[in-house]
């Protein structure tokens, strides 16, 4: 979908009969009766059902192959292959084509690949969630999201590579990297320290304060990154006790010191409502924010029932996220050319 927004022309080769799994994850459903699930990341693409067992379907797709800059499948090892789609032999055929595998575990693993399982395995839902209480996965499937996002960046580095020396056109992207890689600094205190890590909650493992608060009538957050930003916190929330200490001067004295750091804020913070306190926090140049739900958080954005939020690396929105096979007697008859069949929403719509 990304790659779509940023304007590749996208065909969206799905099963006959049920199409993408996704089309059936739900409610909600929209009018039409698609899931809000496939909604969200089926935009600016083309619908073609394939059977691969009818040898007709196969030598449509080896043409759209053909024709390709880019592949993307998430197939099980060996599944394509059973009905003669080798990844070999296309890039050996069409010297402009990028393949990109997206699995779950890597090449030759033949575990399927799903968020929840990386959430777990990847260490994850070790640190997330209250510091007592259930390992938590995040809410949204932020595993899969990052590697859809891992696999764009692959995609256009290949493609920008493809016609080098000894180019490497073909990418492999797994949920388990993308997972293992997005730990970051977790990670590197594990590293670093040899201590496991462990759940925070909603804290901070190296910077304090840096954690929701309860105001009179709502949490919300501050996020304290610097020395700078802890002496402007203080002043801004009237904690002059806090800003002469020298104590908590440093953040390592505020780690150290987190629980008498954190007991004093949140007296003073429960005292008033969060939007004074942002107020105040703001206006002293603190990183603070209100905890919103997703319908507040939605409002004033472009988001749309239709087509999802808007694109967040600048794209355009030319497509609504198509029916199961909608666009199939288009691309079994033009090919490529269907795109030019096809009417572009008017902004108005989307």
């Amino acid at each position: 979908m990304t790659l779509g927004d940023l304007g590749a022309s996208v065909i969206k080769v799905e099963r006959t009969g049920a199409g993408d799994d996704t089309r059936s994850w739900g409610p909600p459903f929209d009018p039409r009766g698609q899931s809000a699930y496939f909604l969200s990341t089926n935009r600016n693409k083309l619908s073609v059902a394939l059977d691969f067992r009818l040898a007709e379907d196969m030598t449509l797709l080896h043409a759209l192959v053909a024709k390709a800059d880019v592949v993307i499948e998430n197939y099980l090892p060996n599944v394509l292959a059973r009905f003669g789609l080798h990844a070999s032999a296309e890039l050996a055929q069409n010297p402009q084509l990028i393949w990109c595998t997206i699995s779950g575990f890597g090449p030759g693993s033949a575990r399927p690949g799903y968020d929840f399982v990386l959430q777990a395995e990847s260490g994850w839902m070790s640190i997330t969630g209250p510091e007592i209480g259930q390992p938590t996965r995040t809410g949204v499937a932020l595993v899969d999201v990052l590697a859809g996002k891992d696999a764009t960046t692959a995609i256009l580095a290949a493609l920008l590579s493809r016609h080098q020396p000894n180019a490497q056109r073909a990418v492999h992207i797994s949920l388990a990297d993308t997972a293992a890689a997005a730990l970051v600094n977790v990670a590197q205190n594990a590293l670093v320290s040899g201590d496991d890590a462990r759940r925070w909650g909603n804290a901070h493992p190296n910077l304090v304060p840096y954690q929701l608060f309860d105001a009179c009538d709502r949490p919300f957050v501050v996020a304290v990154g610097t020395d700078a930003q802890w002496i402007a916190a203080t002043r801004a929330l009237g904690l002059d006790a806090l800003a002469a200490d020298s104590t908590f001067a440093t953040n390592a004295g505020r780690i150290a010191n987190r629980a008498r750091v954190t007991e004093q804020m949140s007296e003073r913070l429960a005292s008033a409502t969060a939007l004074h306190w942002i107020e105040q926090l703001d206006m002293a140049g603190v990183p603070c924010g209100m905890v919103r739900s997703v319908r507040e958080a939605l409002d004033g954005t472009a988001a749309s029932s239709a087509t999802g939020v808007p694109s967040s690396v600048g794209g355009q929105i030319r497509y609504a996220p198509p029916a199961l096979n909608e666009h199939g007697h288009l691309i079994r008859t033009k090919n490529w050319s269907a795109f030019d069949h096809v009417p572009i929403l008017d902004p108005q719509d989307v």
